[in-house]
C-alpha cells in the first residue's frame, strides 16, 4: 500500500479528506514510563516537589491531543469531542502505565492524538521527576485500538 502523505512526485502533502465520509471515530494509545523504585514511590505518596506527577500528567495528555495539528506538520485539525488519559501506577515496572482514547466525529482518525496524548503524559512525567531519576525510560507507545472510517477497525494483538 503507498505511502498517503506523498504525492506522485514524492513531495509530503496533507491528504484530502474532503470527499470522505463523516464517521465516529475513536482511537485508543498506550505507552509507559520506566523508573527506579525511589522515584516511583515519591510519585505514588505525593511527595514530588512539583506536586501532583499523575494529575498534571493528565492535563498535559489531554492538551497534547488537542494540540496535535499543531505538532505534527500534515495532521488535520479535528472537532476532538473526548479524551481521556488514565495513569496507573505498576508496581511491576516500577513506574507509571499511560493510555489515552480519543473521539471525534470527522473525516478522519484521532490515531495521532491518542499517541501525542500518551507521549506528552509520558513526557510530563519525566519531567516533573527528572531531579530525582534522570535515568527514567518512556516506552511502549502504541495504537491499540482504531475505529471508524473506510479502513474499519484495528485491534493491537
Amino acid at each position: 500500500m503507498p505511502l498517503t502523505h506523498f504525492d506522485a512526485k514524492g513531495d509530503a502533502h496533507m491528504v484530502d479528506v474532503s470527499d470522505k465520509p463523516v464517521t465516529a471515530r475513536v482511537a485508543v494509545a498506550e505507552g509507559y514510563v520506566k523508573m527506579a523504585q525511589e522515584t516511583f514511590e515519591i510519585i505514588r505518596d505525593g511527595r514530588a516537589k512539583k506536586g501532583d506527577v499523575l494529575g498534571v500528567a493528565r492535563l498535559a495528555g489531554i492538551m497534547g491531543a488537542k494540540r496535535t495539528p499543531e505538532l505534527i506538520p500534515l495532521c488535520h485539525p479535528l472537532p476532538v469531542t473526548k479524551v481521556a488519559v488514565e495513569l496507573t501506577l505498576d508496581d511491576s515496572l516500577p513506574g507509571v502505565r499511560i493510555e489515552a482514547t480519543v473521539r471525534t466525529t470527522g473525516q478522519t482518525g484521532v490515531e495521532m492524538e491518542a499517541l501525542t496524548a500518551v507521549s506528552t503524559a509520558a513526557l510530563t512525567v519525566y519531567d516533573m521527576a527528572k531531579a530525582v531519576d534522570k535515568s527514567m525510560q518512556i516506552g511502549g507507545i502504541r495504537v491499540l485500538l482504531k475505529d471508524g472510517g473506510k479502513s474499519g477497525r484495528y485491534e493491537a494483538r
